[in-house]
């Protein structure tokens, strides 16, 4: 069927609100995950076709993706899911989506670009709130501003909170610091390495300044392929207090990387709700906001208000696969904002994008 794609990691907080949302797509999606009853029992309830399919089994994976034009994969942390998940789209010519945000699926899916192209399928991760957003923010100031040599973006959320996939990607970050792009390369650098205030009033109903620092949001490993700018800095709004108190955790990073400790919040994790009652969905947003400078000074920035980031997601996911599915795609690997341009978020309801803001002015990114 045209309109059916795989969508793996159903069962999970994310994946259960794409399948939920997909119909309002025009699109089908065959559930699948490792949990069977789990995947049954949503079946049932879309009355929806469901596999149960083990990534490690290699010619299972690949027997299941035979004849499936799609596949939309949520099941995190992706840097352990991600490449089986690859090779076998690309070994059974099947295009590949994902909702990571973590830098290093983004830079392996890179590596299997010519794989991708042989076999004429597009590999996108990143094609929910990590990172089609802030994509969409870094083409549409590059556009403004063509000469731009350094890129910063962030982004804040407004209520709402965590799914168990997104806090388990976190654990297994503890300890492993940031990550900015200098001059063209990737480089380490502590968490929260740099801090500032940023001013989201030209968004409607924003009246105040909010504190951003430093992470390794995927927009390091993107933005770079989307726009060639070589200096870029990604951040996330956190309480002053809690930024401050990051400044000690170099003393502390190789006790967050012990089994003891990680498999201790796992544990916390698996005790809270799988994720954001819809109610509170329902009254959190996303604010992004991003700025370029050239080499001369001249600076452009830029707003964005979006869904809360699961929702989004789940949107945004919906839209790129139907996008495929009808036949629009590019071969290889490819980022949100490069296959599809600056406005694709913006065909996601709820999104509002600001007037450029023209200035002078400096940033360093060290």
């Amino acid at each position: 069927m045209p309109n059916q794609f795989l969508l793996y990691g159903a069962n999970g907080y994310t994946g259960r609100l794409i399948a939920q949302l997909a119909a309002s797509y025009h699109l089908q999606p065959v559930l699948a995950g490792r949990n069977e009853k789990a995947i049954q029992q949503l079946a049932e309830e879309l009355q929806l076709a469901y596999r149960v399919i083990d990534l490690h089994d290699t010619a299972q994976l690949q027997q299941c993706l035979t004849g499936i034009d799609l596949v939309l994969h949520a099941a995190g942390p992706f840097q352990l899911t991600g490449k089986a998940m690859m090779e076998a789209c690309i070994a059974t010519r099947t295009h590949y989506i994902d909702i990571t945000g973590e830098i290093t699926v983004f830079e392996m899916a890179k590596q299997f670009n010519e794989k991708a192209i042989e076999a004429g399928i597009m590999l996108m991760p990143g094609a929910g709130f990590d990172v089609v957003p802030t994509d969409c923010m870094a083409l549409f100031l590059k556009n403004k501003l063509p000469d731009a040599t350094m890129l910063q973006l962030a982004f804040a959320s407004r209520g709402g909170g965590l799914s168990h996939g997104t806090a388990a990607t976190m654990v297994l970050g503890l300890g492993e610091g940031g990550a900015i792009r200098h001059e063209g390369k990737i480089i380490q650098k502590p968490l929260g390495h740099r801090g500032m205030w940023v001013d989201f009033s030209p968004l409607e109903g924003e009246t105040k300044k909010l504190f951003v620092m430093t992470i390794p949001w995927g927009d390091v490993s993107t933005a770079f392929f989307t726009t060639g700018i070589p200096n870029i800095e990604t951040y996330t709004s956190v309480p002053r207090k809690a930024y401050l108190l990051l400044k000690l955790q170099g003393a502390f990073n190789w006790l967050l990387k012990t089994s003891i400790v990680r498999n201790f919040a796992n544990r916390k994790i698996s005790k809270l709700p799988p994720g954001p009652a819809d109610e509170a969905r329902a009254k959190s947003s996303s604010l992004v906001w991003g700025r370029v400078q050239n080499s001369q000074g001249k600076t452009a920035t830029a707003y964005l208000q979006v869904k809360d980031g699961y929702t989004l997601t789940a949107h945004s996911s919906l839209l790129i696969a139907g996008k495929i599915l009808a036949g629009n795609f590019k071969p290889g690997y490819q980022t949100p904002a490069a296959a599809y341009g600056e406005d694709l978020v913006l065909e996601i309801p709820d999104t509002k994008r600001t007037q450029t803001i023209y200035g002078e002015g400096s940033f360093i990114i060290r």
